[in-house]
């Protein structure tokens, strides 16, 4: 296919990933398979632009909930939040040794995986002084389980008969990134999204002190950014909360921003290239697969036996 045809191929299917009938599963998997087949025509910009429409995304979301359920669903999750945070860690520093996985990558690949995916790792990455493949390997490690997270969990919600509260919660708590838990909650069902969004924000808070401690220990300046779209989600919820003669409008624009969401994830699918597969490695690759796994069937039983009961 020529460069040409390529190009105009890839325009298309981001458009189509805008109409409303278009999941975000199956933007995903478009995005992925374009990526395979074809290749990405500008993954540099490509990248850039999921974050930013990522971003837009989750504060768009907060159109849709009220100020006083932000704070109810991030209060009730925090200690679950700081439980899974810290026993995540911990089990990942183990597999990191028994996988042979090198100091950083390992350190990266469970902190991504504790608490938020890309943008844990770019935080952490100068505090434990991580070379740049290191830290492609470790974003390819979590990009890589991000995508399949986004197919399963939704899947495997449905087999075991998860409501949508119970839904929500399970895929805040244990997929890593931000845009695969809301676009596995919004494939599930609008009450999925709207809790998960919200308790998958609270966990990325954690990025601050998390950060912040590990240079403590390492003797590093590094200090952490504050997620800015975290503020925007929030300043969403509390217009809508403070001006609720205006629900169309705050409705409408949340309606936009999970349809944009879906055009995410289509960019995001088509980062995941042969390069990115190959560059993964076995080792990390098996320590981010258990991690992965360990995490998430311990939070799927947690959640069924009751121990972690509905928000």
């Amino acid at each position: 296919m020529s460069s040409r045809a390529r190009a105009a191929l890839f325009f298309a299917l981001a458009a189509a990933s805008l109409l409303p009938w278009v999941g975000p599963a199956a933007a995903l998997a478009g995005g992925i398979v374009f990526s395979l087949l074809f290749g990405n025509p500008a993954p540099t910009r490509t990248a850039s632009w999921s974050k930013v429409l990522l971003q837009a995304s989750v504060v768009g979301l907060g159109f849709g909930l009220s100020l006083g359920a932000v704070a109810r669903v991030g209060a009730a999750s925090f200690l679950y939040t700081a439980v899974g945070i810290a026993l995540t860690l911990a089990l990942g520093v183990l597999l990191g040794r028994l996988a042979g996985t090198s100091g950083p990558v390992s350190t990266l690949i469970s902190f991504g995986t504790a608490i938020c995916g890309g943008s844990a790792i770019a935080a952490m990455a100068p505090v434990v002084k991580a070379k740049s493949d290191e830290i492609a390997v470790s974003l390819a490690t979590v990009f890589t389980l991000n995508a399949a997270a986004l197919l399963v969990f939704p899947a495997v919600g449905h087999l075991v008969g998860l409501d949508q509260a119970r839904f929500g919660l399970w895929a805040a708590l244990a997929i890593h990134d931000t845009s695969s838990v809301v676009g596995a909650a919004s494939a599930y069902g609008p009450e999925a999204l709207a809790l998960a969004t919200t308790v998958k924000l609270t966990r990325a808070l954690w990025i601050v002190p998390c950060v912040l401690g590990a240079a403590l220990l390492a003797r590093s300046g590094e200090r952490p950014k504050f997620p800015l779209f975290i503020a925007g989600f929030v300043a969403a919820a509390a217009l809508r909360t403070v001006a609720p003669q205006l629900e169309p409008l705050w409705t409408g624009l949340a309606a936009v921003a999970r349809q944009l969401l879906v055009l995410t994830l289509f960019l995001i699918g088509t980062g995941l290239t042969r390069e990115v597969l190959v560059r993964v490695g076995l080792r990390p690759l098996a320590q981010g697969l258990f991690l992965w796994l360990g995490v998430g069937s311990a939070t799927l039983a947690a959640i069924l036996s009751g121990l972690i009961p509905p928000l």
